[in-house]
C-alpha cells in the first residue's frame, strides 16, 4: 500500500485555510492509496475554547462535508485526517476523531480513547472518550487507526499505566495488519527518542508496520516538531521526515527498514525549535517585525540572533539603553552584535529619565535606603521605551529572560518582563551558554566578550548575578529536579545539594509565581515549562 504522510503546519481556527492545504496535498498525491494528515488538522491543535464557540463546530462540519465531496474527484485515494465531531449521546459534546473517507463515503470515524490532562493538555475539558475501538478494512489491509495519546499507554514509559484502556493492544487484538497514528504531539528536547522507541516497540511487539504522522509548526507556547516516520513490523525505521518543517512523503508499507532512529544534535534541535516558535507566533498573529532590548549580555544576544534567523535582519531592531551603571563594553558588545546581524540599531541613554524619576520620588522616599526599587525603575524605563517602539511601529517586543531567572524571580515586572513573546523563558542559563556557542559554531555572530564576561543586570555599581544567586550550574541543577521533575526539597538535598541553597531556591520559586503569571507567553522546549503546562496557585502556602 502506498501511504502519503502529510506532515503539515495548520493554523488554529483557520478552517478554510487548513482544508485548502489538505485538498492541495491530496491533489498532488492522488496516486497514493491513502493520504494521512495529523490530529485535529481541520481546526489546528490545540483549538481550546474555540471548540465552545457557537457556530465553530458547524463550520467544521461544513468543512468535512466539503472534503467528502472533494474525495469523489480521486475515487481510489483514501483521506485520513483529524477533526472534532459531535457526540449525539450523553457525555461531553465532542469527540476528538480520526476520519477516513474515500470516494464520497465515510469509511471510518475512530474516536480518540485516551484524553490527556497532564502538562499542556486539557482534552477532558472538551471531549468524550471513545466508546469503542475498531479496525477498518481497506485495500486488503485491516487498518488500526489511533489518535496521538492512544499510542502512549505503555508500561515501559510510565511508573504505572496512565489509563485502564490500551487502544493499540485492542486494535492488535482485532486483527490490525497496519497501524496508523495521527498526532499533534508537542515538542520538548529529546522527546523524539522516547517517541520512536514507543512506536517501534508497538510495531515489534504486535508484528505489524506502523505509520506515525505528526503535526509541525508552533501555536502560542507549544512547538510541534513533526518528525513523522514509518517503521516495519520489526520496529526498524523505513522513513523519517525532517524536524520543524512541512514535509510530504510517500512510503510503501511492504518496505523493510534497515536502521534505528538517529536523533539530531540537541543544540541544533533547540535552535530550530525556537526559530520556528518565533516565526509561527509572528506569522499566525499577523506581525512581521520585532524589537529587542540589547544589554550586551548573553540572553538578549541569543534572543536577537534567533529573531533574525526567524524573521530576517530587516525585520529586527535592537535598542541599547545604557544607564549610569552600564559598562562601555555592554554598549560596544550590543553594537558589534547588531553589526554582525545587519540589523537596525539604536542607542537611547536612560540616565536623564532615571534621574527625573528619582527626583520626582525623592520627597516620598526621603529617609529610606536606595535599593531594589531604584534598580527596578531602570528596568521599567527600558520596558516603556521598548513598548513605545512597539506601539509606534507595530513591532512585537521580545522578552529576553531565561528559565533560571524566571524561576527565582530575578526579573522585573513591567520592565525586562515586558513583551509579546518570551523566547528563551524555558531555556536554563547554562543551556543559553551552550546555545550561544552553537550559534557561533561557524563564525562569531555573538561577540566572544558577551559569552565570557560574568553575567550582570548592571542596575548598581559592579553588580554581578552571582552576588545574589547561586552559581548557575548549581541553580539549574536544583531547578531541574524541583520544577521539571517535581522532586521535593528533601529529595533534592539527599542528592547532595547544599540544604540552605535548596531551601532558598525553593522559596524563591514559590514566592515568584505571581510574576510568572503576568509574563508573556514563552516557547516551551523542556518537559516542564512555566506556562499553561504548570498550574501552581499564587495565593497558597506550600513547601
Amino acid at each position: 500500500m502506498k501511504i502519503t504522510m502529510a506532515q503539515l503546519n495548520p493554523t488554529v481556527g483557520d478552517i478554510g485555510g487548513n482544508v485548502k492545504k489538505l485538498m492541495d496535498t491530496v491533489e498532488a498525491n492522488a496516486k497514493s492509496d491513502i493520504v494521512v494528515f495529523p490530529e485535529m488538522f481541520i481546526t489546528g491543535y490545540p483549538p481550546r475554547d474555540l471548540l465552545e464557540k457557537h457556530g465553530f463546530i458547524g463550520r467544521v462540519e461544513k468543512a468535512v462535508a466539503s472534503i467528502t465531496e472533494f474525495s469523489r474527484r480521486f475515487p481510489k485515494t483514501g483521506i485520513l485526517f483529524g477533526a472534532p465531531v459531535r457526540n449525539s449521546n450523553e457525555g461531553m459534546e465532542l469527540y476528538n476523531a480520526a476520519v477516513l473517507m474515500q470516494n464520497g463515503k465515510m469509511l471510518m470515524v475512530q474516536h480518540k480513547s485516551l484524553l490527556p490532562t497532564y502538562d499542556v493538555f486539557d482534552e477532558a475539558r472538551y471531549f468524550e472518550p471513545a466508546k469503542s475501538i475498531d479496525v477498518v478494512d481497506f485495500m486488503g489491509e485491516k487498518l488500526g487507526i489511533s489518535v496521538c495519546e492512544d499510542a502512549w499507554n505503555d508500561s515501559e514509559l510510565w511508573h504505572r499505566k496512565q489509563y485502564a484502556t490500551d487502544p493499540i493492544e485492542a486494535l492488535a487484538g482485532k486483527g490490525a495488519t497496519l497501524m496508523i497514528n495521527i498526532s499533534a504531539s508537542p515538542f520538548h528536547l529529546e522527546k523524539e527518542k522516547v517517541r520512536f522507541r514507543l512506536i517501534g516497540t508497538h510495531a515489534k511487539r504486535r508484528k505489524v508496520p506502523f505509520v506515525y504522522v505528526n503535526q509541525t509548526g508552533a501555536n502560542d507556547e507549544i512547538i510541534f516538531d513533526g518528525r513523522s516516520f514509518f517503521v516495519d513490523s520489526s520496529g526498524r525505521l523505513v522513513k523519517a521526515l525532517p524536524a520543524f518543517e512541512e514535509h510530504v512523503a510517500t512510503i510503501d508499507t511492504d518496505a523493510s527498514g534497515s536502521a534505528g532512529y538517529r536523533p539530531d544534535d540537541v543544540m541544533e534541535t533547540l535552535e530550530k525549535a525556537l526559530v520556528l516558535g518565533i516565526k509561527d507566533y509572528f506569522r499566525k498573529c499577523g506581525f512581521s517585525k520585532a524589537v529587542v532590548g540589547l544589554s550586551g549580555g548573553i540572553d538578549s544576544a541569543v534572543t536577537c540572533t534567533l529573531a533574525v534567523r526567524a524573521l530576517g535582519k530587516k525585520n529586527v531592531t535592537g535598542i541599547s539603553m545604557p544607564s549610569k551603571f552600564s559598562s562601555a563594553g555592554s554598549v560596544d558588545d550590543s553594537r558589534t552584535l547588531a553589526e554582525n546581524l545587519g540589523i537596525d540599531f539604536r542607542v537611547i541613554p536612560i540616565k536623564a529619565i532615571h534621574d527625573a524619576y528619582l527626583k520626582t520620588l525623592s520627597p516620598h522616599f526621603r529617609g529610606t535606603k536606595a535599593g531594589v526599587t531604584e534598580e527596578n525603575i531602570q528596568a521599567r524605563i527600558r520596558g516603556n521605551i521598548l513598548m513605545a517602539f512597539s506601539n509606534k511601529f507595530g513591532h512585537i517586543v521580545l522578552s529576553t529572560g531565561n528559565k533560571s531567572e524566571m524561576a527565582v524571580g530575578y526579573c522585573t515586572l513591567y520592565g525586562d518582563m515586558s513583551g509579546g513573546l518570551s523566547v528563551i523563558s524555558d531555556v536554563p542559563k547554562t543551556m543559553v551558554y551552550r546555545l550561544a556557542e552553537y550559534i557561533n559554531r561557524d563564525n562569531a555572530v555573538i561577540p566572544k566578550s558577551t559569552i565570557t564576561k560574568p553575567p550582570s543586570a548592571e542596575l548598581r555599581p559592579d553588580q554581578k548575578d552571582q552576588d545574589t544567586l547561586p552559581p548557575y550550574d548549581i541553580l539549574d541543577g536544583i531547578l531541574h529536579h524541583y520544577v521539571d521533575e517535581g522532586a521535593s526539597p528533601d529529595e533534592i538535598k539527599r542528592m547532595g545539594f547544599d540544604a540552605d541553597t535548596v531551601d532558598w531556591i525553593v522559596k524563591a520559586v514559590n514566592r515568584n509565581e505571581y510574576k510568572r503569571k503576568q509574563a508573556p507567553p514563552g516557547l516551551k522546549v523542556t518537559s516542564k515549562a512555566f506556562g499553561q503546562g504548570r498550574r501552581i496557585p499564587i495565593a497558597a502556602k506550600h513547601e
